[in-house]
């Protein structure tokens, strides 16, 4: 993907195999450097330590549809990712505290919406947190449902999400 100057930093690229464990890394880090104040501490630690979660991620990571932020385009760091899995789904939406709030996330979305969109997927859907929430709604998507699940023994609230992708 090409980007302008200004952008460089906000470079995507697809998944590779060698990527996952910077992947997994980068999903625990944003966890634990972004969701306290939004979660409890025993959200937090259920969420980013729980090994059943680790394989659930990669696995997502592996079936689905993958793009990379790295840190810089030359970089083999990586900053940020996001997954679509199955095709109609965004799946997982991860960028590393240090790198946040730099438009790393919404360029990861746009870049998935659009390829949905060319794949012909007429709605994404999502289970949103708090953390992403935010953003979702920003680039449009409207809140279907609030609903608790519980996870690693520790209650979640979390929000399904939709957008419309009209071609």
């Amino acid at each position: 993907m090409s980007s302008t100057p200004e952008q460089a930093d906000h470079q995507l690229r697809p998944f590779q195999q060698a990527d996952l464990p910077q992947l997994l890394r980068v999903y625990g880090e944003a966890v634990r450097s972004q969701c306290p104040g939004l979660y409890s501490p025993q959200q937090v630690q259920a969420w980013a330590r729980h090994p059943l979660q680790h394989s659930a991620v990669a696995a997502a990571i592996e079936r689905g549809w993958c793009l990379v932020n790295p840190v810089l385009p030359s970089a083999a760091a990586i900053a940020a990712f996001g997954v679509l899995e199955p095709l109609d789904r965004l799946s997982l939406l991860y960028c590393e505290g240090r790198w946040s709030r730099q438009g790393r996330a919404n360029a990861l979305l746009a870049a998935l919406e659009e390829h949905a969109r060319s794949q012909g997927v007429p709605r994404l859907r999502t289970e949103a947190s708090q953390l992403s929430r935010p953003l979702l709604l920003r680039r449009g998507w409207q809140i279907d449902a609030e609903e608790t699940v519980l996870f690693a023994g520790v209650s979640f609230v979390r929000w399904r999400m939709a957008k419309p992708l009209q071609n």
